[in-house]
């Protein structure tokens, strides 16, 4: 598929975005911007979280992922609607009772400033490393298939990409991002199944008989149940799913602004036990896609795209889809599907950074409603520089599957958030807060030491992404000895 043709469905489909913008982003005002004016109907945020909650890493790397890893993902996934029904019923209701902004809100009313301001810090850590590696990975595809081509820069690309969402969002913020979401998530569904089609099509197999066919059997193993010391074990993976869910949706100001522009309690509850049940069925149709190119791959003798000497099994399926083999109509709906389901995660991912700074840092509520207007453009455009730096820097050190890094690294840097608040709601324990910043910090630390040593020091058992439930254990314990007494 040639270049300039990629670069025309990208423009024609920025148009649709930007048209959504100006309707929505006519008041221009903080109060849309950072709250939708709490009137986005329940079904149309659950509909748009599923593609903010899959992101162009589902789109890409789920199915990269099952060279290596067949369908143990979905373990993980299942352990994600449970995490869910904790959101509903634990995390909701709190958030709705305290009537706050930023989630991190919360932090403040119940210890005070320091550990308000800790829990924002690792939630801005987490976030701009989480939608780098998103925006890094549709980066990536853009810039090797189509600005190669033209000899542009790597970061000329990173620059355009983060760009665009500043562009539709600068206005209306994240009642923009609730309405440009469910586009994206049509775009997004109806590409992957539309591929998945040609696959099969190709095939000459019905979807029954894919299923039956010995070469989908040797990628489709979901249970592990063998050994422990794996880390693809069953209960590692749900238990880490489980709290994967609770802390980088429940604890993420990110997702969790787009559940407080509901009416009421109730509708949030609904959204989000809905987008549960329903990201299993679209996680495993993502996975079956994988299987799918990489039979593809091995029956055409198509080798995985390799980058700079290394294997990038994320970049297999543009690669497949790109090449002109499957015909065009393939290569349109890849390039729809990519960019819907990058943008549709890495938006939102910039307005909940801008609210979380604005609120959690600069404390902009205490300002005239003209200097919260200019402090939150200033703080959209900072936050879109840092965003350009981070992913630059990406290409330079990250060298495993995208998504598994991004697992990896949320379970370092949410553990300390899923410590304070599960701390916070299920204790009424008043603690010394100065000390609080110095407790999250040795959590990171000892579960990173813990991780590296544990096949020496636990007779070869090897971390899975329980160990966020490592992290998250130890700042709670950590919390405990700061526990002021009653006298």
């Amino acid at each position: 598929m040639q270049a300039s043709l990629i670069l025309a469905i990208i423009a024609i489909y920025f148009c649709f975005l930007l048209l959504i913008s100006h309707y929505t982003g006519k008041s221009d005002s903080n109060t849309s911007f950072f709250k939708a004016d709490k009137k986005s109907p329940w079904y149309v945020v659950a509909f748009g979280m599923i593609g903010a909650s899959l992101s162009g890493v589902t789109f890409i790397s789920v199915p990269g992922w099952v060279q290596g890893s067949q369908f143990s993902y979905m373990q993980i996934v299942i352990g994600y609607l449970f995490g869910y029904i904790v959101i509903a019923f634990v995390l909701l209701p709190v958030y709705y009772r305290s009537n706050i902004t930023s989630i991190y809100e919360y932090l403040k009313d119940r210890f005070g400033n320091t550990t308000h301001k800790t829990g924002a810090f690792f939630f801005f850590v987490s976030r701009v490393l989480g939608a780098s590696f998103r925006l890094f990975l549709v980066a990536s595809v853009f810039q090797y298939f189509i600005f190669d081509t033209w000899g542009v820069p790597f970061e000329c690309t990173v620059v355009i990409s983060i760009l665009l969402i500043w562009l539709y969002t600068f206005k209306g913020g994240i009642k923009t991002i609730v309405w440009t979401d469910t586009l994206q998530t049509l775009f997004m569904l109806i590409a992957v199944f539309t591929a998945i089609s040609i696959l099969l099509d190709s095939f000459g197999w019905s979807l029954f008989e894919a299923f039956e066919s010995e070469s989908f059997k040797e990628y489709s193993q979901i249970l592990f149940t063998d050994s422990i010391m794996d880390k693809r074990y069953f209960i590692k993976s749900f238990l880490g799913g489980m709290f994967i869910a609770i802390a980088m949706t429940g604890l993420d100001q990110d997702m969790m602004q787009k559940n407080l522009t509901c009416k009421n309690t109730k509708e949030a509850q609904w959204n989000i036990l809905s987008l549960g049940f329903i990201l299993i069925v679209i996680n495993f149709v993502f996975l079956f896609l994988g299987a799918l190119l990489f039979i593809y791959a091995e029956q055409n003798g198509i080798q995985i795209p390799m980058v700079e000497g290394k294997v990038k099994t994320d970049l297999l399926f543009p690669k497949i889809a790109l090449n002109g083999t499957l015909g065009l109509s393939i290569a349109i709906v890849f390039i729809l599907g990519l960019i819907a389901a990058a943008y549709s995660s890495a938006d939102s991912a910039l307005t909940s950074l801008t609210t979380s700074f604005c609120y959690d840092f600069l404390s902009i509520e205490k300002q005239n409603l003209a200097q919260q207007k200019t402090t939150r453009k200033k703080v959209h455009i900072g936050i879109s520089v840092v965003l350009v730096i981070v992913i630059i820097l990406f290409k330079y050190v990250l060298e495993d599957n995208v998504i598994s890094s991004l697992l990896t690294v949320a379970s370092y840097t949410y553990g300390p958030l899923l410590g304070l608040f599960a701390f916070g709601i299920f204790t009424k324990h008043a603690i010394r807060e100065r000390y609080v910043p110095f407790i999250a910090i040795l959590a990171v630390v000892l579960t990173s030491l813990i991780k590296s040593n544990a096949e020496v020091w636990f007779n070869g058992y090897e971390f899975g992404y329980e160990l966020l439930i490592l992290n998250g254990g130890i700042m709670y314990l950590g919390l405990s000895l700061l526990i002021i007494k009653k006298q």
